[in-house]
């Protein structure tokens, strides 16, 4: 669908923006499932004071959303209203200092973790199981072979819906499993992690052993959008799925992954709903089974 086009409007009330305000712009090249309506407006800033004239400027009830890498996201069908940002190349920026190394929240977790190892600096190699980007890592807690965000954060910077910014520590995060405490309105541009010194080639070992478990385990060559439900405090949500016989359960031209049950997968042609459909039919399935509600690990945006 085309949503109304309130770009100009935007344009005449923002006349020091920078960054590209688009109307109607396709979002399904950015998602790793590749399905999905187009973004409302979509907004790419051209660096975080940017990124805050235009929050400070934007009409207070327009929904907001942000897309990474797309990699934990299902747009759906008929698109977002309202205003989708994407944080562009200002965001990539990677740099050591010391022990530390500073990111941009558009930068992929797997460069991060590439960054440390080249520097010398352990503790983030964990970040190579993650396939998205800082932002998303912040936002939930991203965590992979036994580490999780939470265990190497110093602080994080974030602009918040009246264009202010605010930095948080690690405790003003408030992490738990698979999430942050920090506002679902700030949308977070930098942050800075702490490494300890190591040995870069046993750190390049240690990488290379979560790639080729992850190449092993994961449809990862696949459109998928990683792991699809939270583990159940107790219980991983890829054994719940499997008992409940959804292995390789299809709904139009999603399936569940007959590799690893907890990624769902487009194998060609599925629609987003195809695919939340698949994923509420395996939480049916699940629930009936063990009587155990499984939770929505990807983020769902946009309009059925």
């Amino acid at each position: 669908m085309a949503f109304p086009d309130i770009v100009p409007k935007l344009k005449a009330d923002m006349p020091q923006l920078r960054g590209r305000l688009l109307a109607n712009q396709s979002l399904k090249e950015l998602i790793w499932f590749r399905v999905g309506g187009p973004a409302q407006v979509f907004f790419m800033p051209e660096d975080e004071a940017d990124l805050a004239y235009f929050l400070q400027h934007c009409p207070a009830d327009m929904q907001v959303n942000v897309v990474g890498l797309g990699s934990n996201l299902i747009v759906r069908d008929q698109g977002v209203p309202g205003v989708t940002i994407r944080l562009g190349k200002a965001f990539y920026a990677i740099t050591v200092e010391g022990d530390h190394v500073r990111a941009g929240t558009g930068a992929p977790d797997v460069k991060v973790s590439r960054a440390a190892q080249e520097a010398g600096l352990a503790g983030l190699a964990f970040f190579r199981g993650i396939p998205g980007s800082i932002g998303g890592a912040l936002r939930m807690n991203g965590g992979a072979y036994g580490r999780e965000t939470k265990d190497v954060l110093i602080e994080a910077r974030a602009v918040d819906r009246s264009g202010k910014i605010h930095v948080f520590s690690n405790s003003d995060m408030k992490f738990s499993y698979r999430h942050c405490g920090a506002p679902d309105d700030f949308i977070f541009t930098q942050a800075v992690f702490q490494g300890t010194p190591g040995d870069p080639a046993v750190i390049s070992a240690e990488m290379q052993k979560i790639t080729q478990s992850r190449e092993a385990t994961q449809p990862i060559k696949s459109r998928t959008g990683g792991s699809t439900f939270k583990n159940p405090p107790g219980a991983k949500a890829w054994e719940l799925i499997d008992a409940a016989g959804c292995r390789g359960l299809m709904v139009g031209g999603a399936q569940v992954s007959t590799m690893h049950c907890n990624f769902l997968i487009n194998t060609g042609e599925a629609s987003a709903r195809d695919i939340e459909t698949l994923g509420e039919t395996v939480r049916e399935r699940v629930q009936a089974k063990s009587g155990i509600s499984l939770e929505w690990e990807i983020k769902r945006i946009g309009v059925a």
